[in-house]
């Protein structure tokens, strides 16, 4: 069998830390990611504003038939320099319907890898599916920023 859906249907939970709990992770981010981006066509910057929390931007890096690969992060002013925090990349596959984070930029902006072990995986994902959860909690979705100049250059 390519997919076990019956765990889904009945509400288990997939065992955390394994092959099978991080494809499952990945399903979760996309349908997280897709309620607070429903519509990634609509610009290539967008921003969230939840009234008394920090502004969330989300910047489309690449743009594929298959794939889309996202940049989702705060921005802070520090001693006159723009500071993105955690600054999490990430690619979507809309054909899988899954999203994976990619890279993040940690407290002392070391760019912290999605490694090749499936530890280093799962810890990674782990963080954006708690992010979007708790973005969704402060009640963030993307818009297009309109009349905006970009005000940080992509990798």
């Amino acid at each position: 069998m390519l997919a076990d859906t019956e765990s889904v249907r009945c509400g288990q939970i997939v065992t955390p830390r394994s092959f099978a709990g991080l494809m499952e992770l990945y399903e979760q981010n996309y349908l997280r990611l897709r309620r607070i981006a429903p519509d990634l066509d609509l610009a290539d910057e967008m921003i969230s504003i939840a009234p008394g929390h920090l502004d969330l931007y989300l910047s489309v890096v690449e743009r594929c038939k298959y794939t889309t690969f996202l940049r989702m992060t705060y921005r802070f002013r520090q001693q006159g320099r723009l500071i993105c925090e955690p600054d999490l990349h990430l690619r979507i596959y809309h054909d899988a319907r899954t999203a994976e984070a990619q890279d993040r930029l940690d407290r002392q902006h070391h760019r912290i890898r999605n490694g090749e072990t499936l530890e280093e995986k799962w810890r990674l994902n782990r963080f954006l599916y708690k992010w979007l959860g708790f973005s969704l909690h402060q009640g963030h979705r993307f818009e297009p920023i309109t009349g905006l100049k970009k005000t940080v250059n992509q990798d």
